[in-house]
C-alpha cells in the first residue's frame, strides 16, 4: 500500500469528460436475456439501464469522445499533451496499446507518450496518480487520463450474476498546472492474495485461445460477488478510513464521495459504513450500470458538470476492482 502525498505535486484538474454509449438496455432487455425479471435486477443492484456499445464501436471510440469534451473543457490541444493514459480491461486489442489508439486519432505528435494501465476498476485511480506523479518530473505541462471498458464484449449471456451490472462508457480527465481541482493525496494498493475473485480465464499466454476454449465460454468475465463484497467490507472500506485519517480530514468534512459504481446496492452500504451521507454521494449506476474503469470518472465528470462543486469542497475517489486493487485520491475544488 503506497500513499502519495501532497509535497511535490504541481498538477490540478482543467477539465473533465465523459461518454456513454446511445444503445440502452433496459433491465427487462437484459431480465430476458438471462432469464431473471426486471424487478429482481433492480432489487438487488439499484440498476435500471445501461448502455453497451454497438457493433462498430471499441474502446477507443469510447475514449476519444470522453477524450475530446475533457479537453474542450479544458481549453487544450492534442498538440499540447505529453502523456496519454488509458485504464482499461477491455482493450481494442492486446497489442497495440489502445492509448496510442487514441492518442493517433487525437492528432497527438509522435513523441507523446501513450501506454495503457490495467488495474481492472481501480485502472482509473492508477493512472490519475501515475499520470500526476509524472508530470512533477516531466518537461510537458498536460496528461490526458482516461478510464473506458467495453465490458459488453465478454459478459456470457448464460451468467446472470455479471451480466446484469455492467455497462460501457468512458471518463477523462486533462491534469495541468493550475486546474479548478487539486490533488491532495492518493492511494493504491493491491491483494494479489484475492486475484481469482474476478477475471478472464483464457485468452493470455496461460491459456491461449483456442476453439475449445471460446467453446467452453473461457473468454468471459467470472466474478465471485459473495467474495467481491466481503472484500469491500474488509479491506475498502477501512482502506478508506485510515487513508482519510491519515490525511487529518474527518468523513463529515467530504463533501462529495465518488465511489465505484459496482452495485447499488453495495455502494449504499459502504457510505453508511463510511458515515458519508447518500446526499453526498454521487452516482450513476442506476443509469449506467458499472462501467467498468469508467466508473468513477464518468461519475466524477457529471458531477462537475452539475455545478454542485464549490470552492474548498473535499472530493473523494474511492475505486476497487480485479486484482484485487483499490485507488483513492482525495481533491479540494479551488
Amino acid at each position: 500500500m503506497i500513499t502519495y502525498g501532497a509535497a511535490h505535486r504541481v498538477a490540478g484538474v482543467l477539465g473533465t469528460g465523459s461518454y456513454v454509449p446511445s444503445r440502452v438496455i433496459t433491465n427487462k432487455d437484459v431480465g430476458e436475456l438471462v432469464g431473471t425479471t426486471e424487478e429482481a435486477i433492480h432489487r438487488k443492484t439499484a440498476i435500471r439501464e445501461r448502455r453497451w456499445a454497438k457493433s462498430e464501436e471499441a474502446t477507443s471510440d469510447l475514449a476519444l469522445a470522453a477524450a475530446r469534451a475533457a479537453m474542450e473543457q479544458a481549453g487544450v490541444r492534442a498538440s499540447q499533451l505529453g502523456l496519454v493514459l488509458v485504464a482499461t480491461s477491455t482493450p481494442d486489442s492486446p497489442q497495440p496499446p489502445t492509448a496510442c489508439v487514441v492518442a493517433d486519432e487525437l492528432g497527438a505528435p509522435d513523441g507523446t507518450t501513450a501506454f495503457d494501465i490495467n488495474s481492472v476498476c481501480s485502472g482509473f485511480a492508477f493512472a490519475l496518480t501515475v499520470a500526476e506523479r509524472m508530470l512533477a518530473d516531466a518537461d510537458t505541462d498536460h496528461a490526458l487520463v482516461i478510464g473506458a471498458d467495453v465490458y459488453s464484449r465478454i459478459l456470457s449471456p448464460d451468467d446472470r450474476r455479471t451480466t446484469v451490472l455492467f455497462g460501457d462508457g468512458a471518463g477523462a480527465v486533462v491534469l495541468g498546472r493550475g486546474g479548478r481541482q487539486q490533488l491532495v493525496a492518493t492511494r493504491l494498493a493491491s491483494f494479489s492474495s484475492a486475484r481469482d475473485l474476478v477475471g478472464v480465464p483464457a485468452g493470455g499466454s496461460r491459456i491461449p485461445p483456442t476453439e475449445e476454449t471460446a467453446r467452453e465460454g473461457l473468454h468471459y468475465f467470472t466474478m465471485n460477488g459473495r467474495g467481491v463484497r466481503d472484500f469491500v467490507e474488509a479491506e475498502v472500506v477501512p482502506g478508506i478510513q485510515a487513508f482519510l485519517a491519515d490525511q487529518g480530514v474527518r468523513p463529515e468534512e467530504i463533501a462529495h464521495f465518488v465511489p465505484h459504481q459496482g452495485n447499488g446496492r453495495m455502494l449504499a452500504d459502504m457510505a453508511a459504513q463510511l458515515g458519508i451521507p447518500l446526499e453526498k454521494t454521487a452516482t450513476t449506476v442506476t443509469d449506467y450500470g458499472n462501467t467498468g474503469a469508467a466508473s468513477v470518472p464518468v461519475t466524477w465528470d457529471r458531477l462537475n458538470r452539475s455545478g454542485a462543486v464549490a470552492r474548498g469542497d473535499l472530493i473523494l475517489l474511492a475505486a476497487f476492482g480485479g486484482g484485487m486493487s483499490m485507488g483513492l485520491a482525495l481533491l479540494r475544488a479551488r
